[in-house]
């Protein structure tokens, strides 16, 4: 409601730079209406300008929950005085005292120091420069592109170990930790690209080239390694991969648990095989139950492409042509595979 480009920001930025100061609540004003006192029922659409011209007024002004109208405007707050607040100006402190009593969005502009604090719920955000949003975004991006490219070395060397059959644990839980730290660094540069509204789309073009296809590899992989096979273990997996520290995340026995292994076992020892849940998924126009039932079917991967186009034509759904292309689109895979590390060498 706030980011660069909308008619609330154009408004709060005339404020600012008019160093009028100002404070603003954005509610449905049933549940606020209680802590009024005085103030201009006005009841008029917004305006970035109007707000600007209210703002030289003492009270606050009280917009609607969607921010389209002002329906108050000279308003004097009283909320609960024995509410905790860690604020020394007045206006900051009854915005942090309104945030905590109510569900509404208040936003305390300073007079003198050209701050824009946000509170919502007691919790407060200040209001960056956009460029230094744009600077700390594109610092993000830069390290998210750094992820992403060893992401990729790592998960073409489990591809090649794969078809192989020469893979190990480490290489599973290296591609797994990867594959997280480009998710969470994208939901870095994700938080900035809100911040810069307007100003971030050409960020958030690259964000989306740079993450394309992470999120459906990393829960591939989850498929074909986790002990336990199925939707809901796949996603308690998934689940819990995202809430660990940044400290357990590096530590690959507390990932090897995750997965459902001894997390005291030797991960550059132990062999391991794929189910085949990535390798199908990249095969166009099969359906994800069809590769599901292959699967079951044959147990692994080694074992799909060991199948026949009469062995694989036998699972229910799966018809002569599509056995073909199943057989087919396994070997391109294998072919893009050998490509791309005759380039990378």
């Amino acid at each position: 409601m706030v980011a660069p480009g909308t008619a609330l920001r154009e408004g709060m930025d005339n404020i600012t730079h008019a160093r009028t100061g100002g404070l603003i609540v954005i509610g449905e004003p049933e549940d606020i209406s209680f802590m009024f006192s005085g103030g201009i029922k006005i009841d008029v659409e917004y305006t970035p300008a109007l707000l600007y011209q209210l703002a030289k007024m003492d009270g606050a002004i009280v917009l609607s929950a969607d921010g389209s109208r002002i329906l108050w405007a000279n308003v004097q707050l009283m909320p609960d005085p024995t509410i905790l607040s860690t604020e020394t100006g007045t206006r900051h402190r009854t915005a942090e005292r309104v945030s905590k009593q109510t569900d509404a969005l208040v936003i305390s502009i300073s007079e003198r120091r050209e701050v824009v604090s946000l509170y919502l719920e007691g919790m407060k955000y200040i209001l960056q420069d956009i460029p230094t949003v744009l600077s700390k975004a594109n610092q993000g991006l830069a390290t998210l592109e750094k992820y992403r490219a060893r992401l990729d070395q790592v998960s073409a060397r489990l591809t090649a170990l794969e078809f192989e059959g020469g893979g190990v644990l480490y290489d599973v839980l290296s591609v797994l930790q990867r594959a997280e730290m480009v998710t969470r660094m994208a939901t870095e540069v994700e938080r900035y690209i809100i911040e810069l509204g307007a100003e971030g789309r050409l960020i958030e073009m690259q964000l989306e080239e740079t993450v394309v296809g992470v999120m459906a590899e990393r829960a591939a992989r989850v498929r074909d390694y986790g002990v336990e096979d199925s939707d809901a273990s796949s996603d308690a997996v998934l689940t819990a991969l995202g809430a660990l520290s940044h400290q357990d995340l590096l530590d690959f026995g507390r990932l090897a648990e995750l997965l459902g292994f001894d997390r005291k076992m030797n991960t550059l020892e132990y062999p391991v095989t794929p189910r085949g849940y990535r390798a199908l998924g990249r095969i166009p126009r099969l359906p994800r139950l069809v590769a599901q039932r292959i699967i079951q079917r044959f147990g692994g991967l080694d074992e799909i492409l060991a199948a026949s186009d009469a062995d694989l034509a036998s699972v229910d759904g799966v018809e002569e042509a599509l056995a073909k292309d199943v057989r087919e689109g396994l070997r391109r895979l294998q072919e893009v595979d050998l490509v791309d590390r005759y380039l990378q060498s």
